[in-house]
């Protein structure tokens, strides 16, 4: 090999390795900075995620109550219809307690006397 040739290998090392030594820093600076981009624009997408759910829950929640209220307003629509239907609240009450009757299992009904004391219970205690 020729000297010039060498010292231009040797030069061309020398620049190559300097380039490397200065280089690989700004590589890294610029690598990190990418990343740090990268994750607030994950930060940023995560946390709007999060608002829109919010939002969506919240919704949900108004709709929710604005049908509850609506099924109310119309339960208690339909219980002033029946009631008037059958002579004010004490006839609606009274309509209740006898739908009710069937569904509690007994088999036997008392009803009271102007004595208080059922007519099928007034002889069991008499004394024979």
């Amino acid at each position: 090999m020729k000297a010039g040739s060498i010292v231009t290998l040797a030069i061309s090392g020398v620049v190559v390795l300097g380039a490397a030594l200065w280089g690989l820093p700004q590589y890294g600076v610029w690598q990190q900075e990418l990343a740090g981009r990268a994750e607030l624009v994950r930060a940023e997408q995560n946390r709007r995620i999060a608002v829109l759910e919010a939002q969506a829950r919240l919704e949900a929640e108004e709709l929710n109550a604005a049908a509850e209220v609506a099924r109310a307003h119309g339960v208690a629509e339909a219980n002033a219809i029946v009631a008037e239907g059958l002579g004010g609240p004490e006839g609606y009450l009274r309509y209740l307690w006898i739908q009710s009757l069937g569904e509690n299992g007994q088999d036997v009904i008392y009803i009271p006397t102007e004595a208080g004391l059922p007519i099928l219970e007034a002889t069991r205690h008499v004394a024979q």
